[in-house]
């Protein structure tokens, strides 16, 4: 799959456009809701004549945007795969969630990169910010970190796909201001990109709640995490 970013020239909107295997391109709005309801701009599909992994991925998409519990026995029938291939692909239905989840929010940072304001420091709270809110307001996480059992774990966990990723690209907006001479960290970006991740994740998700969406105290912390004084 690749992806490139477009704009509607007659309203300025920015697009994410998707380009799977199968040969789609899907053009997607970037807005902070849009995590949860591209959804319609993913058709539903017909039985392929050969089923790839990046289908896999895309049906698993389909199925977290709408709302939808990601059916590892469904997705394999409505391919033609057996499960053994699925799990093959992914390890297991945790691993192919966490694919999902990862591929749903990748519009959405990069639409917060593009979009936040200033240099160094100030330009990383306002990218952080951008994606905290975006994620608060996203249907599709929502329903998910109430529906399943194990969301917390599987958004969270260092040992799963999500963490991980989400760790890797925080750090990875670090070390650019870092490399371009814009921000001088308290601490290597390594660690500032994981304390950054779980101080989100400590204010955004809540075990009886579901999604907290407590994003204004959460600037306000990771302000002075990133050293910006008035952020």
């Amino acid at each position: 799959m690749s992806r490139a970013h477009d704009l509607d020239r007659d309203h300025d909107t920015p697009f994410s456009v998707y380009q799977y295997a199968s040969g789609r391109v899907y053009r997607i709005p970037l807005c902070s809701p849009a995590v949860g309801t591209v959804a319609e701009a993913l058709p539903r599909r017909g039985r392929p004549p050969a089923a790839s992994r990046e289908d896999v991925l895309e049906a698993a998409l389909a199925r977290y945007l709408r709302g939808r519990r990601v059916d590892v026995q469904a997705i394999a029938a409505d391919l033609g795969l057996g499960r053994t291939t699925v799990y093959r692909w992914f390890g297991s239905r945790e691993g192919l969630l966490g694919e999902a989840i990862v591929l749903a929010g990748e519009p959405l940072v990069d639409a917060a990169r593009a979009g936040a304001r200033g240099r160094g420091g100030r330009m990383l709270l306002d990218t952080f910010d951008r994606i905290n809110r975006g994620l608060a307001a996203a249907p599709a996480l929502r329903w998910f970190v109430e529906q399943e059992r194990d969301a917390l774990r599987i958004l969270t966990s260092s040992a799963g796909i999500v963490h991980p990723r989400m760790v890797a690209r925080v750090t990875g907006l670090i070390e650019e201001e870092v490399r371009e001479g814009r921000y001088d960290p308290p601490v290597d970006p390594g660690t500032l990109g994981f304390a950054i991740v779980r101080l989100a994740e400590a204010f955004l998700y809540n075990d009886a709640d579901g999604l907290r969406g407590d994003v204004d105290r959460l600037r306000e912390v990771e302000a002075a995490l990133l050293g910006v004084r008035g952020g």
